[in-house]
Order: structure tokens, then sequence, then C-alpha cells
């Protein structure tokens, strides 16, 4: 799967966007586990995950070919 990070997250990670591979899908929940093991650093942002361009909930399913998207909350003036 292909997981892009936007704004702060992009910065906290140095990076635009990775490359993840899964075996079988995953709900969101479990999804976001691997993902923190991975870059620890994430572990106390706030972010919404989106699916191929769609906001997903915890018990939702990603799998391989997928497109995730990790945006954190804006705020605007």
């Amino acid at each position: 799967m292909k997981v892009l990070y936007f704004a702060e997250l992009k910065d906290m990670i140095n990076q635009q966007s990775e490359s993840i591979d899964l075996s079988e899908k995953v709900t969101v929940e479990v999804f976001k586990d691997l993902l923190l093991q991975r870059h620890p650093e994430l572990t106390h942002k706030q972010f919404q995950i989106a699916v191929n361009e769609e906001f997903v909930k915890d018990k939702d399913m990603i799998g391989s070919g997928d497109t995730v998207a990790l945006i954190p909350p804006v705020s605007g003036g």
C-alpha cells in the first residue's frame, strides 16, 4: 500500500510518502498500531486516515492495493 503524509506529519518523519507491504487486509485500528511501531514519533499526534480519498473509521478494512493518507487537523483563519 502507499501511505501519504501531510503537513506536520510529513515534516516529523521527513518523508512525503512510503510503501508498506501487507500480506492481508487489516482494520484501520491495526494499521495505526503498525504505523506507530514504525514511526513512534507520531504516537501523540492527532490525525485522520483516508483510504482511497475517503475518510474511514477504526473498524474499516485496508488492503495492499489501497492508498492511505494521514491528515492532521487543520486550522483556518
